[in-house]
């Protein structure tokens, strides 16, 4: 197969013809049909995330595709079905699994990081059984690899770790592609949007997604800002960014007994970041992470994209071959990619 590799944290990318998988007991392998390009896998391919051990690497954790080759012990999957997954799989059986926690699985296997990764023809995915998820006949794989990492972590951050409802005032720091996901999932529940960005076009764009109110961060005190729109704070705000400065301005932003979820993945000098821990005392504040979705909770959310409440789609920049995918990954050090973009690998 075809595969985008590389040797050592921070180096040159190569595309070239490896081995295909063969599929444990326990796993499949997909034909990719596409894969998203996320902020994530920069990060990996940086050496910010402890999973990748073994060189050399193939990045890719958004993806969707079609089951090619199925392990022993699997039982739901036969072959030619269309199928996505989260990009945390989880083990099934663990104590966080039971409680159908299995995005924070203690055995869990994410593709592009504790093993080869979607940049590349085929891909493997373990305990199959309990981490594919079939796709609705009416969407494209294009629309699929975008749901895997950005848009159902920006969902279950939104729904679930945020437990956002109608007419709440829903706070967005960082309109990257999870940023502008959780702008349209917080619209579609029925919360008043404020996105915060530093680029006029991304705010644009969040704006036509749902949200009631932009703000740029290089031009205003932004937690000040929120509260004088909000007339108090933000009932909920998320980082989706990851960055000492946004998330200690979502904390900031906050109303009393207010909701901040930490999204983005905090790396380099802010990995452990200085935060206004008197405001989360004196205003009986509650902050959580959110670190994906479980296979099982994405019904609920590919009905909300079935009915036209979501439409992931329109969060999708610009489609690229394989042989592109590198130089779109390096350009993420410098700048937002202005939305989603997704490899296609029938081009």
């Amino acid at each position: 197969m075809r595969a985008v590799l590389f040797d050592r944290f921070g180096g040159p990318f190569r595309t070239e013809v490896v081995d295909d998988p063969a599929p444990p007991a326990d796993a499949v392998v997909l034909q990719v049909g596409a894969s998203g390009i996320c902020r994530s896998d920069w990060h990996g391919w940086q050496g910010h995330d402890p999973d990748i051990t073994t060189f050399p690497h193939v990045p890719g954790h958004e993806f969707a595709g079609t089951v090619v080759a199925v392990g022993a012990e699997v039982r739901a999957w036969r072959g030619g079905e269309r199928v996505t997954s989260p990009f945390v799989c989880g083990c099934g059986t663990c104590a966080p699994c039971s409680r159908g926690d299995h995005q924070v699985c203690d055995h869990q296997t994410q593709p592009g990081f504790t093993h080869w990764g979607s940049f590349a023809e085929y891909v493997v995915v373990r305990h199959a059984d309990v981490n594919l998820v079939a796709l609705p006949d009416a969407m494209t794989m294009i629309t699929a690899a975008g749901l895997g990492c950005r848009f159902a972590t920006a969902f279950r951050a939104v729904a679930d770790q945020g437990r956002v409802h109608d007419g709440e005032w829903v706070a967005v720091h960082g309109c990257g592609g999870v940023g502008l996901s959780a702008v349209m999932i917080a619209a579609a529940l029925g919360a008043r949007v404020i996105a915060i960005d530093l680029d006029e076009r991304t705010l644009a764009r969040a704006q036509a997604l749902g949200a009631a109110v932009v703000l740029n961060g290089a031009a205003v005190d932004v937690p000040a800002a929120i509260r004088e729109v909000t007339e108090g704070g933000a009932d909920c705000s998320l980082d989706t960014l990851g960055a000492a400065v946004t998330a200690s301005a979502s904390i900031a932003s906050l109303r009393k007994n207010g909701r901040h979820v930490q999204v983005g993945l905090l790396a380099g000098r802010d990995h452990r970041p200085a935060l206004p821990m008197e405001l989360v005392i004196a205003r009986e504040l509650e902050l959580v992470g959110s670190h994906g979705m479980a296979a099982h909770a994405y019904p609920r959310m590919l009905a909300m994209i079935a009915d036209g409440r979501l439409a992931p789609d329109q969060l999708i920049a610009r489609t690229v071959p394989l042989d592109a995918a590198a130089a779109e990954l390096e350009a993420l050090e410098e700048r937002s990619a202005g939305g989603m973009v997704v490899i296609d690998l029938s081009a």
